[in-house]
């Protein structure tokens, strides 16, 4: 074991460094591998990092991430928050909490056409934000659903984090977007059910209702989610009926995308233009770090370490609530530091053979993790959605954490639900197997 522990403290020493240096991550995972093949095995390192380099990188189901980046890139630029604030405030004055659940439901909306949460809290949060506090709702719980609800841009399908997940641990990406499913709609109603429940107890904090109208005028300016729906449909709709691959119904998402832009009246040359480098800039931040993270990999299986690390904690005798109990923990400490594509991609070699080895669904795990992901998303130093909502609303970084905690603990309770009834996430996903 003392080989493993000098190469584990040789991989964390050159990880760590690297990264505290301010080196690209992509670039240090390739690092970090070839400083364990070439001083810990008597692999070729330069021959198995060009190999490894070209396998990774043309794989098909890796065409789909810079199609749905694009799509949810030009959407962020259209008027699609503001129709949809528009088509959502009139249907929910009569809940308690009124229009703090638009932020929610229309989070849930820009996930299922963004596959981003930047871009989901962002989009909703630069209509919402003014319009709420016009009408004098409570700031904390408008920043507050607005950050817990952005995270949803990575659970509900289609998501740019299940597609690093299912290139990065081999499963299908077309049955997680389904599994993502239930979990989404699950937490949708967990934090709608905390607003409720918080203006029923403050209801000196929720204004009175001022939308007021009549059913036909609802059903006028609900119009306005046709479009958006429809996106949803024909994305979403033909991955679940078998029609389309993820990569297919993700051009029909940037098609559609175009259009619903060109309608309202959002798309120029000059938006289209940013939208393409937009979508270029982050998938190929991506990109290299699903290279590195793949090298890393192969250079983790010549060493032996995963298996010695899985084998380790059989050891212990966990069981695999305690697996998961251990991994949540590790989780939250990590997305203290590093964005979730990071996390994602540096603790598959170790943390997937352990989940194996526990007979683990590795579908399951790939929506808990993105679940953890999520958490990770609104907890400091380096939680985006913070700085997001930071920009939109002009707070302190403090003041934003202090208004996300109550959702970050929703999240917890998420991770809770699917564990004690993992059909939340498989059921789904069977049925589409059994077609």
């Amino acid at each position: 074991m003392s080989g493993e522990l000098l190469l584990a403290v040789a991989v964390l020493g050159t990880l760590f460094f690297l990264l505290a240096s301010g080196l690209w991550i992509g670039i240090t995972l390739l690092v970090v591998g070839f400083v364990a093949l070439f001083f810990f095995t008597p692999a070729p390192a330069g021959s198995l990092l060009a190999s490894t380099v070209w396998d990774s990188s043309w794989s098909w189901a890796l065409t789909a991430l810079p199609l749905f980046i694009w799509m949810g890139e030009i959407l962020f630029r259209s008027r699609l928050s503001e129709d949809m604030f528009r088509g959502l405030a009139p249907w929910l004055g009569w809940l308690p909490g009124r229009l703090l659940h638009v932020n929610i439901l229309g989070c849930g909306v820009m996930a299922a056409v963004s596959g981003s949460s930047s871009v989901t809290c962002a989009t909703i949060g630069r209509m919402s934000m003014p319009e709420l506090r016009k009408r004098g709702y409570h700031e904390g719980m408008a920043i507050g659903t607005l950050a817990g609800s952005g995270t949803l841009g990575l659970l509900i399908p289609p998501s740019i984090m299940m597609i690093v997940y299912g290139i990065t641990a081999q499963v299908s990406i077309g049955r997680l977007f389904i599994a993502g499913f239930l979990p989404g709609f699950m937490m949708i109603g967990l934090f709608m059910a905390y607003v409720m429940v918080w203006a029923l107890l403050n209801p000196t904090k929720v204004p009175a209702d001022d939308l007021r109208m009549s059913f036909g005028q609802k059903l006028w300016n609900a119009r306005r989610l046709i479009p958006v729906i429809l996106l949803i449909l024909v994305v979403l709709g033909s991955i679940y009926g078998g029609v389309a691959t993820p990569t297919e119904a993700a051009v029909m998402g940037v098609v559609g995308a175009l259009i619903l832009a060109g309608a309202t009246r959002t798309l120029s040359l000059e938006t289209f233009r940013e939208s393409l480098l937009g979508a270029v800039r982050t998938s190929c931040l991506i990109g290299l770090i699903l290279v590195g993270a793949a090298f890393v990999t192969t250079a983790m299986a010549f060493t032996g370490l995963p298996a010695a690390m899985a084998n380790w904690v059989n050891g212990l005798g966990l069981s695999p609530a305690g697996l998961i109990l251990i991994l949540t923990l590790l989780y939250i400490v990590l997305g203290c530091f590093l964005d979730g594509v990071s996390m994602i991609v540096l603790t598959a070699p170790v943390v997937l053979p352990m989940v194996a080895a526990q007979h683990i669904d590795p579908l399951w795990f790939g929506i808990y993790i993105v679940l953890v992901v999520e958490m990770a998303q609104i907890t400091p130093p380096v939680g985006f959605n913070l700085y997001v909502l930071q920009n939109l609303t002009g707070r302190d970084i403090w003041t934003v954490t202090k208004a996300s905690m109550p959702f970050f603990g929703l999240l917890c309770l998420g991770i809770v639900l699917i564990t004690i009834w993992p059909d939340i996430v498989l059921v789904l996903p069977r049925q589409m197997v059994g077609r």
